[in-house]
């Protein structure tokens, strides 16, 4: 029997891989008899991955898969573009070369491990991004960061995979560590919003032209 946390991440998985489809309505029964779970475990996890965006409300006990949202998808690059460079610029000068080799070592996983499932690609690409921020010494806005990291978390996923963005991104970081060890904190924080951007507009209007968002 799944446990809450395995649970949790197979239904991001399962969601991910489109097993259950966007704006698909499920059921806390329907749920509990698949994974073989309580429903009291389908209940907990179906209130934390509607807190993330994952699922929306339907109904006393139903749930919806959510969508995906062009709208919605330039909406969160917009608050990212405003939040991310702001705590690089002000983490770099603490970041030290532990941190940076810390985050190469995570990029080497994301090499590494081509196969792992869509949102844990994107949990380790959040892990490089924070790391790169979290000595910025603005706990609030690490915490906005880690909130909004939580509504992006599906889009980065589905980025990867519909856009085959890997190789583009993983250049792109390799460069931001770069920039960083030799100080150049203001052609990093260009280079991240350059980063945020690109795909952001990339993912923006594929969403468009398949989903006529």
């Amino acid at each position: 029997m799944l446990k809450k946390q395995q649970l949790y991440q197979q239904l991001k998985q399962d969601i991910q891989l489109q097993y259950w489809a966007p704006a698909q309505v499920l059921t806390q029964q329907q749920l509990a008899a698949h994974y073989a779970v309580s429903r009291i475990v389908v209940r907990d996890v179906q209130q934390q991955l509607m807190n993330e965006g994952w699922l929306d409300a339907h109904g006393k006990a139903g749930m919806q898969v959510a969508g995906f949202s062009a709208a919605e998808a330039e909406e969160l690059c917009l608050l990212r573009l405003q939040l991310e460079p702001l705590a690089l610029q002000l983490a770099a000068p603490a970041l030290s070369f532990s941190q940076l080799g810390q985050a190469e070592d995570l990029l080497t996983q994301l090499a590494a491990h081509t196969a792992l499932p869509a949102y844990q690609r994107g949990e380790l690409n959040w892990q490089f991004h924070r790391l790169l921020y979290q000595s910025c010494g603005k706990p609030h806005l690490l915490r906005l960061l880690d909130l909004l990291h939580q509504q992006v978390a599906r889009y980065l996923g589905y980025q990867e995979q519909a856009l085959a963005y890997t190789d583009t991104s993983a250049g792109e970081h390799q460069q931001l560590v770069t920039l960083l060890r030799s100080g150049h904190t203001a052609a990093a924080c260009h280079l991240l919003t350059e980063h945020i951007s690109a795909a952001s507009a990339l993912l923006v209007q594929y969403l468009k032209n398949t989903k006529g968002a």
